[in-house]
């Protein structure tokens, strides 16, 4: 079986195109989705941040005055974390958040995600929508043209310098490859508009 994509073009509607269900009509499956993304968004985490705990903080290796005998509590250094300059009592350290998720899983969550797109008609196809000029006003008519007012972001199955350049001043408006989109662009922007050769590379790669 096959779904259809609808197309939008600057002077004509065409048909739409045929995909396959297998990449383009699986149910959606919010767990794997969720985990899917998370994966994402915890792979790209630094996880570098670091803070100084009593033992990190330098000075302190003196006992600050005798245990007993001067009226004050007893100290052991100057760099407790109970004390003005000490350590932190429980100190950041860093850590890797990095998660792991099988390739298969991740193919399933893809598909589930750009099938959700063709469903809640997120997802669009444009054959003349590619500038001949790196004009931010042409690509912006367009997409106003299409009716994409929202964060759009653009498919295309191979880099474009021209497209890139026109869209740079339109802060809603993002461009990525098909064959390595994330899952994270995919569910945050509001339309999803592709050349028909980025569909052919996510059937591809989905498939």
């Amino acid at each position: 079986m096959s779904v259809e994509i609808p197309v939008v073009n600057e002077k004509d509607s065409a048909q739409p195109i045929a995909v396959t269900d297998e990449v383009f009509g699986q149910p959606f499956n919010e767990p794997l989705v969720h985990q899917v993304v998370t994966t994402y968004l915890n792979n790209g985490r630094a996880g570098t941040k670091a803070q100084k705990n009593r033992s990190d903080v330098s000075g302190g290796g003196k006992k600050p005055w005798r245990q007993k005998g001067t009226g004050r509590a007893r100290a052991g250094t100057i760099r407790s974390p109970i004390w003005r300059g000490g350590g932190g009592t429980f100190a950041a350290r860093p850590r890797d958040f990095t998660k792991k998720l099988n390739k298969k899983m991740y193919r399933v969550g893809m598909r589930s995600i750009v099938s959700e797109l063709v469903r809640q008609n997120r997802l669009c196809v444009s054959e003349d929508l590619l500038p001949n000029e790196p004009k931010t006003k042409a690509i912006a008519s367009k997409l106003n043209q299409y009716g994409l007012t929202e964060s759009v972001l653009i498919l295309v199955n191979e880099p474009n310098e021209i497209l890139e350049r026109a869209i740079r001043n339109l802060p809603l408006v993002t461009v990525a490859l098909a064959a390595s989109v994330d899952p994270v662009s995919l569910v945050s922007a509001d339309k999803v508009i592709a050349v028909p050769a980025a569909v052919k590379v996510l059937e591809e790669r989905l498939g």
